[in-house]
């Protein structure tokens, strides 16, 4: 069983910066995936951002130029640095794995965007 500890959530004001951090349970290395999500209107969830176990990296339209995904492989700790944060960025992030093509989800961090 693999486990996903979520971190870094809170409240900032539009503008703002928050960097969540993904802890895995396994080494990273026996994971192919690395991603976050986050609930949108008409889907369950959203991928925001992802990184494989090479480093290449995808971002969500909405979120590019302002999020960025990177991965600490000592840590086995994926992060997530989000900048220049609009309200609508407001939302439950969660983090998922593909631990040898199973699927395992953190229990999600808030990250709420208000002034």
């Amino acid at each position: 069983q693999v486990q996903l500890v979520e971190s870094g959530g809170g409240l900032v004001q539009p503008g703002g910066s928050l960097r969540l951090s993904c802890a895995a349970s396994v080494s990273i290395f026996r994971i192919y995936t690395m991603g976050w999500y986050r609930p949108a209107p008409g889907k369950q969830r959203e991928l925001v951002a992802a990184i494989t176990r090479s480093t290449s990296t995808s971002y969500v339209d909405s979120v590019k130029g302002r999020f960025t995904i990177s991965r600490d492989n000592a840590r086995n700790t994926v992060y997530l640095q989000m900048n220049g944060l609009k309200p609508e960025d407001t939302a439950v992030y969660y983090c998922n794995a593909d631990v040898d093509s199973h699927y395992y989800w953190g229990q999600g961090t808030q990250v709420a965007v208000s002034s």
